[in-house]
C-alpha cells in the first residue's frame, strides 16, 4: 500500500509527460502529490477489507 502511493506520488509531475526517458530524476518535486489513483487504491483497499 505504501509502495503504490509513493510510486503515484514519484511519478505524478511525469505522468503525461513524452520527453525523454530517463532514471535520473528527482523523488520528489513541489508538483510531488497523491493523485486519483491513490484515492481509487486506498477506496479498493477498504472496500476488501470491509467484506
Amino acid at each position: 500500500m505504501y509502495g503504490a502511493a509513493l510510486g503515484d506520488m514519484i511519478g505524478a509531475p511525469y505522468e503525461f509527460d513524452r520527453g525523454e526517458k530517463t532514471k535520473d530524476f528527482p523523488l520528489f518535486t513541489a508538483e510531488s502529490t497523491y493523485t486519483d489513483d491513490t484515492v481509487m487504491t486506498v477506496a479498493v483497499a477498504e472496500a476488501l477489507m470491509d467484506s
